[in-house]
């Protein structure tokens, strides 16, 4: 077969969920309420967070900057998706692929070093409350942050440069709904063996640690929890990371069962489907884990909604 250079390459095939053309109005219903419900959500914590003093901590700083990275997470496919449904083209060109493979690793990256970050703060204001509020100070939460974006911004120009070496052959039909980076290379006929050793190991050292380090976190947690006597004691201080560790398991069981899964290593439908847990459903979910189980949360944007314009008490 006659290979193709990169640098002629113009343009993908982003065949799933365009297979039917009759699902396209309610699948671009369906994805198009789930995009808004995610912007709109994690735009609340941050509004919340941003314009409550009582909200400045490092457990709040955290949390407002995950939500920032879930609605870029979400952004980096559903828009690109909705597009093509609307205008009934599968295409995307080339650039765009390699964009969205760049910033679509850079923000899952982001994703999973930011709860591990929030497991830390956790451990810290838990098992150390007394040095809580000097370690956890507003310089080392900043280096926390700017840590991981420089790490994740390094991961994902080396999984982008090392696609941008490969040549492709004819078949340009990627079976998913955005450019996953397994699939795309897939598609390569070059040889992949050194990207595929940089994604194993890349995928244990930026996946593999910050999971390592929340396990670490919460093992130290409940060992400091099993040593309160009173349930109360107990049931306070636990909920005090209920919510982090409600999107923590979130999270790792939906990228886990994507990848680790049988049926659907061996099924790109099965994977593309999959894929939507924790590409849309999860950042769609996680205002609502952290408002609803949150007193904080609900008092500050009960506040916020009190101070916009034009909004008064009803009269009792």
């Amino acid at each position: 077969m006659e290979l193709e250079n990169n640098t002629q390459i113009s343009k993908f095939l982003l065949l799933e969920f365009s297979e039917k053309p009759e699902l396209q109005p309610l699948i671009f219903v369906i994805f198009l309420s789930m995009y808004l419900i995610t912007v709109f959500g994690n735009l609340l914590i941050i509004l919340a967070v941003s314009s409550d003093s009582c909200l400045h901590t490092p457990m709040y700083f955290f949390l407002s900057n995950l939500s920032f990275v879930d609605i870029c997470f979400t952004s980096t496919t559903i828009p690109n998706m909705l597009w093509n449904i609307q205008t009934h083209s599968k295409v995307i060109t080339y650039e765009a692929c390699i964009t969205q493979i760049y910033f679509y690793i850079l923000f899952a990256g982001l994703d999973d070093i930011l709860l591990a970050v929030m497991a830390y703060d956790r451990y810290m204001a838990i098992c150390h409350p007394l040095q809580y509020m000097v370690i956890m100070s507003p310089r080392l939460c900043g280096l926390l942050v700017l840590l991981s974006w420089t790490m994740n911004i390094m991961y994902s120009l080396l999984h982008s440069l090392m696609v941008l070496r490969l040549s492709f052959c004819s078949d340009l039909e990627i079976h998913h709904f955005f450019c996953e980076l397994n699939q795309v290379i897939k598609l390569s006929c070059s040889d992949t063996f050194l990207n595929n050793i940089v994604i194993y190991f890349s995928t244990a050292l930026f996946g593999g640690g910050p999971f390592a380090g929340i396990i670490y976190s919460y093992s130290k947690i409940v060992s400091s929890i099993t040593g309160i006597s009173s349930a109360q004691g107990k049931y306070k201080v636990f909920s005090t990371c209920a919510s982090h560790l409600s999107v923590v398991s979130l999270f790792y069981c939906t990228v886990l069962g994507v990848y680790l899964s049988p049926a659907i290593t061996h099924s790109s439908h099965a994977s593309a489907t999959a894929s939507v847990m924790y590409t849309v459903v999860m950042p769609m979910l996680n205002p609502f884990i952290y408002s609803l189980r949150n007193k904080d949360i609900k008092k500050s944007l009960k506040r916020f909604y009190l101070g916009m314009p034009g909004v008064k008490l009803p009269v009792t």
